[in-house]
């Protein structure tokens, strides 16, 4: 299915999960403290993903990471969006059930383009009056979990997104897919070893039950750059 019939038949996003994992299939440490192992290649094909999508989606603990503001990359990725026929800068999306995230971090503080924050009818009246005062924009999708369908149904005819792409974490890739709402997966793999039986994956959450109702996936492409393997796979 090409993206127009996608979007023609359902009303969504053509939406694409960007990870990195090590070759054990860990995304960060059990302690969190190592989270950032991929290469320069890795980060310049994040960006050059960027380039391609009217909007990046994160989890609210994915966010509070330092060095995150979901930014474009710079003035060489700004002309790639404007020569892909986009807007400069890619709206910024953060998924918060009990809109928690909090606004002092560097993706409030880094006014490149519109903040949205995906939350729920049960997040605390405090919390959502405290994300607007720091300038972002409240989307409430279902009563105590976010619903994507209903989100996604809301950015495309709300936000003109007609491309998403999301980079993590595990827990938010993983209702994506139970949901059957993702299209395509960027997987790079790093050559490290993690280790840990508590550390975090591309897809945590729930889960899948039995193998019958696991998502199936079919391998576009794949290249290796150094030590790295860099995969693009469709999901079925």
């Amino acid at each position: 299915m090409t993206e127009s019939q996608h979007n023609q038949k359902d009303g969504l996003p053509f939406l694409i999960i960007n990870m990195a994992m090590s070759a054990d299939g860990k995304t960060a440490s059990a302690n969190r403290k190592i989270h950032n192992f991929s290469s320069k290649h890795d980060l310049e094909n994040l960006y050059k993903l960027r380039a391609t999508a009217d909007a990046v989606m994160c989890g609210a603990r994915t966010v509070e990471s330092p060095d995150v503001t979901l930014g474009t990359g710079g003035e060489k990725y700004k002309k790639m969006r404007i020569k892909n026929g986009l807007e400069e800068c890619h709206l910024r999306i953060v998924v918060s059930g009990s809109c928690s995230v909090k606004t002092h971090i560097p993706v409030f503080k880094s006014p490149i383009s519109p903040l949205i924050i995906l939350t729920t009818e049960s997040a605390p009246k405090q919390a959502l009056e405290n994300i607007q005062r720091a300038g972002a924009h409240l989307i409430k999708c279902g009563t105590k979990e976010v619903d994507f369908y209903k989100a996604l149904k809301i950015l495309k005819k709300e936000w003109n997104v007609n491309r998403l792409v999301c980079e993590g974490g595990g827990t938010l890739n993983s209702a994506l897919f139970r949901e059957r709402l993702v299209d395509e997966l960027y997987l790079t793999i790093c050559p490290f070893i993690i280790g840990g039986k508590n550390a975090p994956t591309i897809a945590d959450g729930v889960g899948i039950q039995s193998i019958d109702k696991a998502i199936i996936l079919e391998l576009i492409s794949k290249r290796k750059i150094g030590n790295e393997l860099f995969l693009r796979f469709k999901v079925c």
